[in-house]
């Protein structure tokens, strides 16, 4: 390693991302400015920081990492986050979410949903999901980027984390959303660069596409007898329906991911940022084409990453990681790839870490600024802090909590953190926010009754049901001396299957039985949003 090499990239890369958050700290002068970046950002702005805050170590590492043990099935994740997480995000929930968060003059994703339904309950309870769930994502964010710091420089995971923590905390705090964006932007060009790279140079590793692809489909009787059993049916084939390892993949990755993106906070309030509506059309393709990149090229170069290890090693890749996935990628680019272009792919995951990581804290100080203290009237103790303290206390606390999770969860989290987070989301808010957008007769007491039962459904899933999250938890075992309540397959069935069904009944069926909004209120809030 070059240590002098490594120095001056680094330098060169940090003096970058403090010149951009110093122009968001000089250009953040308003609460509208840390909150929403003023509303003025460039659609290519607001796209790279979409995607960069999309795409980070937890699809990457974590999700390439579980590409390597399942194989190339987790491209249709790639499939729905470009559909789903692109073309519909930004076109069927993107224009109207810009136009109705101005009309009803909110700046957060739990104060859209409060005053299009007229309750601060329910921007409190969004709030108050976002600031204590949260975190377990978050964490696993930090999680990626300190176990590629440990294995591509050899430096120990406890100062990994810290760096990375320390580092994203200040400029978080300092720069806004507007430095968040500015920086999103300069980290997704780098993430396009090195991930383009990478697939290049793992072709290159394996022999080629046709020889790469033909000696992974020729390896299928190396997959472990164990996963063999589970559903596994080698790197380049889907896993037998109805498995175990087919409901994990397409229940809770698949569609857990797919779908929980267009309920995701901080990424919903990347719309609110532009400066016109329209603008967003024009993001569509810049979007499509970075998370076409990101996730492609993490799902193709997991499966790849087998032949490889088998060629050198005579080991497939979850053996050589000595059973965490989350070491996969990181233990493959430091292997096949030159220093220097280490150097520039640890700057990559780098990015995809901070950026990612920022848009977290900064939405969860949000929340507890504007969605908790402001809603709840806790601001009144501490007059002489402004909502812009509250959020950067919140920030601070968040990130405390994500350390504190990033030293206790177990090996090979990052994926499963991840996965829970998004099902949450969709559960919770993804009806609410669809009618909010969509359907004006949607009362009050539905949109609440159907964020808290999709969240209260979703969590007991995760306790009582689901095996990985109930043996972790042990309530199940405690009570009842089992590991879950249900035989399989509600043992394997992501939460999000039943909860965002349940949830979505829920809405429709109390707000057809309780009072209508004002009309007053629905013309102001749909003016010109339909």
């Amino acid at each position: 390693m070059n240590i002098t090499t490594l120095t001056i990239v680094i330098l060169i890369y940090l003096a970058i991302m403090t010149g951009l958050m110093a122009l968001g700290y000089k250009k953040t002068k308003t609460d509208a400015d840390y909150m929403v970046a003023g509303r003025s950002m460039h659609p290519w702005v607001m796209a790279l920081s979409y995607g960069a805050a999309f795409i980070s170590t937890s699809a990457i590492i974590g999700f390439g990492g579980a590409a390597g043990l399942f194989g190339f099935s987790l491209l249709w994740l790639t499939v729905l986050t470009i559909f789903v997480g692109i073309f519909i995000a930004f076109a069927v929930f993107g224009v109207r979410i810009r136009r109705m968060s101005c009309n009803l003059n909110c700046d957060t994703f739990p104060s859209m949903l409060g005053n299009r339904f007229q309750s601060k309950g329910l921007t409190a309870y969004a709030g108050l999901l976002i600031f204590l769930l949260m975190p377990a994502y978050t964490s696993a964010i930090l999680i990626g980027g300190a176990r590629f710091l440990q294995d591509a420089l050899a430096m120990p995971f406890n100062i990994s984390l810290l760096i990375l923590a320390v580092l994203v905390g200040i400029y978080v705090v300092s720069g806004g959303l507007r430095g968040v964006m500015y920086t999103d932007a300069f980290f997704a060009v780098v993430m396009l660069i090195g991930m383009a790279a990478l697939l290049l140079s793992t072709y290159n590793a394996v022999g080629g596409i046709i020889p790469g692809h033909t000696g992974l489909s020729a390896l299928a009787s190396m997959v472990p007898e164990a996963l063999t059993e589970q559903g596994h049916r080698g790197w380049t084939a889907m896993p037998a329906v109805g498995s175990s390892i087919w409901w994990t993949v397409i229940s809770t990755m698949v569609l857990g991911v797919g779908i929980g993106v267009l309920a995701q906070p901080q990424l919903t309030m990347r719309f609110m940022t532009v400066k016109q509506p329209k603008s967003i059309y024009q993001a569509i393709l810049v979007g499509g084409i970075f998370i076409f990149f990101m996730t492609g090229t993490a799902f193709i170069v997991g499966p790849l990453s087998n032949l490889y290890f088998v060629q050198n090693q005579g080991q497939i890749a979850l053996q050589v990681a000595e059973g965490n996935m989350d070491r996969i990628i990181p233990i493959f680019v430091s292997q096949i790839m030159p220093n220097w272009f280490l150097y520039f792919f640890m700057l990559s995951l780098l990015s995809a870490a901070v950026s990612t990581l920022a848009s977290l804290l900064h939405v969860q100080g949000a929340a507890f600024a504007r969605d908790l203290v402001d809603t709840l009237g806790a601001g009144k103790l501490v007059p002489q802090f402004g909502t812009r303290h509250w959020a950067k206390a919140g920030v601070l606390v968040s990130l405390l909590a994500a350390v504190v999770l990033a030293y206790v969860l177990p090996a090979g989290v990052i994926a499963r953190a991840t996965a829970f987070w998004f099902g949450i989301c969709a559960a919770a808010f993804l009806p609410t926010l669809t009618a909010a957008l969509y359907w004006p007769a949607a009362t009050k007491a539905g949109a609440l009754a159907s964020t808290i039962s999709g969240s209260l459904i979703s969590g007991l899933g995760y306790v009582f049901l689901k095996e990985q999250e109930a043996v972790a938890i042990g309530i199940v075992s405690r009570l009842f001396d089992r590991a879950t309540l249900l035989p399989f397959p509600w043992t394997h069935i992501d939460p999000l299957i039943y909860a965002l069904p349940i949830s979505a009944v829920v809405l429709v069926v109390v707000s057809l039985v309780t009072q209508k909004p004002a009309a007053q209120h629905l013309k102001d809030t749909f003016d010109k949003v339909a």
